[in-house]
C-alpha cells in the first residue's frame, strides 16, 4: 500500500496531467472550428467539379483518344496506396483507423497477386506501416513544418504521383483519409484518384447538354491533373478537421478520466491519513494506560 507521500505525489502528477489535457482540448477546439469551416467550404466546389468532370468523362467514353489519366494503363497489376495521417498523436483512434483500412486493402491486393506500393503523408501513418509493410514504402511526404495546409501542398503530392504514373511505376492510385462527420464521428475512406473516377452528384448535369471548345479530350487532358490535386486537397482538409475533432474528443475523455482518478486517489489519501492518525492515537492512549 502506498504511503501518504507517494499518494500526494501521484495526486499532484495527475492534476498536472489534467491541466495539460484540458489545455490541449481547448487548443483543438479552437483549431477545429477553422479546419471544419475549410473542409465544409471545399465540398461544394469539389462536388461541382466532379459533376462537370463526370459529364466530360461520360461524353468521351471509352474512345481511343481518351487521356491516360482517365482511360488508365489497361492494367491494374500495380497499386499505389497514398495513406494520409497526422504528424502528431494524442488524437484517439484517428491515425489507427486510417492505417487499418490501408493495411486491410494492401493485404487483400497482395493476396490477389497484385503489386503494392505505399506513399505516406504524415509521420504517424508511416510509423505504423513500417512494422508490417516497410518493404512496400516508396516515398514519404512530411508536412510537420506546414503551419496551415494550402492547395500548394496538394499540388506537390499530385505532381509526385503524376510523375510516377507517367513513368509507369503504378497502374492504380488510391488515397486513404478520414472524412469529417462530426466531433465524435470520422469515417475512414478509400478513394481511387488514378485512373480518375467521378460520380455525377449534380442533378442538373444529367439532363443538360453542353458544347465544348476545344473538344472534350483536350479539356480533360488539362483538367484531369487539376482534378487529382483537387481530390487530394479535399482529402487533406477533411483529414485536418477529423484530426482536430478526434483530438478534442480524446483530450476531453482524458481530462474526465484524470478527474475521476484524482477523486479516487484523494479518497485513498484521506483514508490512509485517517488510519495513520488512528494508529498514533492508539499508541498514545496505550502508552498513557501503561503508566
Amino acid at each position: 500500500m502506498p504511503n501518504l507521500k507517494d499518494l500526494k505525489n501521484r495526486i499532484a502528477s495527475v492534476k498536472s496531467t489534467r491541466k495539460i489535457t484540458k489545455a490541449m482540448q481547448m487548443v483543438a477546439a479552437a483549431k477545429l472550428r477553422r479546419a471544419q469551416d475549410a473542409a465544409e467550404a471545399s465540398r461544394p466546389y469539389t462536388e461541382r467539379f466532379n459533376a462537370v468532370m463526370a459529364q466530360l468523362a461520360a461524353s468521351v467514353g471509352g474512345s481511343d483518344t481518351a487521356p491516360k489519366l482517365l482511360a488508365g494503363t489497361g492494367s491494374d497489376q500495380v497499386h499505389m496506396l497514398v495513406v494520409m495521417t497526422a504528424e502528431r498523436g494524442l488524437c484517439g483512434g484517428f491515425n489507427s483507423s486510417i492505417v487499418k483500412l490501408a493495411r486491410l486493402t494492401a493485404r487483400k491486393l497482395l493476396a490477389e497477386g497484385k503489386t503494392v506500393k505505399i506513399l505516406t503523408v504524415g509521420k504517424k501513418g508511416r510509423e505504423q506501416l513500417k512494422r508490417d509493410f516497410s518493404a512496400y514504402l516508396v516515398d514519404h511526404v512530411d508536412l510537420s513544418d506546414v503551419k496551415r495546409l494550402g492547395y500548394a501542398n496538394a499540388q506537390d503530392i499530385a505532381r509526385n504521383l503524376l510523375v510516377r504514373f507517367d513513368a509507369g511505376e503504378f497502374d492504380v492510385a488510391t488515397i486513404f483519409y478520414s472524412q469529417f462527420r462530426s466531433v465524435i464521428s470520422q469515417t475512414p475512406t478509400a478513394q481511387q484518384i488514378i485512373p480518375a473516377s467521378f460520380d455525377a452528384t449534380d442533378g442538373d448535369s444529367a439532363g443538360t447538354l453542353y458544347d465544348y471548345e476545344p473538344d472534350e479530350e483536350a479539356i480533360l487532358a488539362d483538367l484531369l491533373p487539376r482534378g487529382v490535386a483537387t481530390q487530394i486537397f479535399a482529402a487533406l482538409l477533411e483529414n485536418g478537421a477529423s484530426e482536430q475533432g478526434a483530438r478534442m474528443s480524446a483530450m476531453d475523455s482524458a481530462t474526465r478520466n484524470a478527474g475521476e482518478m484524482i477523486d479516487k486517489l484523494t479518497i485513498e489519501y484521506n483514508r490512509s491519513r485517517q488510519a495513520v492518525i488512528t494508529n498514533e492515537l492508539i499508541e498514545i492512549i496505550s502508552g498513557a494506560e501503561a503508566l
